[in-house]
């Protein structure tokens, strides 16, 4: 391979890892403040605003659009993986009305837990948010 090509590799190589990180950025933008509605912590993502709550072995999100409106979670599916130490498990994220997807988990969430969810809303749009359970 000549220097020019090895070159070239190489910078087609450095150009695709800062579009793929700019797009992670991107799908991962987020802001997080202290509480939402629920009082729990909320995501904002592809102008969606995605809260997660958990009560002892539920784990709700609570959809609504940058106008805080909720967003009809019928016709949404996702999944959360959550990440506890060394244990990680999948959860099947399922609608309820008005704008929730929900899921039961064998066991509560310890503080430290990471929840991270891939979901298609039913507008379409697709969303992956992470979550750091306090």
């Amino acid at each position: 391979m000549t220097n020019t090509m090895q070159w070239r590799t190489a910078m087609g190589a450095c150009a695709l890892a800062f579009m793929l990180s700019v797009t992670t950025l991107q799908a991962a933008r987020a802001h997080d403040t202290s509480a939402g509605p629920n009082g729990g912590q909320v995501i904002e993502v592809k102008g969606h605003h995605v809260e997660l709550t958990t009560t002892g072995k539920d784990l709700t999100l609570h959809l609504t659009d940058e106008a805080h409106a909720a967003i009809a979670s019928q016709g949404a599916s996702g999944r959360a993986v959550i990440l506890e130490g060394s244990k990680q498990a999948t959860a099947a994220l399922t609608p309820a009305a008005p704008n929730k997807l929900v899921a039961h988990l064998d066991a509560p969430l310890a503080a430290g837990a990471r929840v991270v969810v891939t979901a298609k809303l039913a507008d379409g749009h697709e969303i992956v948010v992470r979550f750091v359970i306090k």
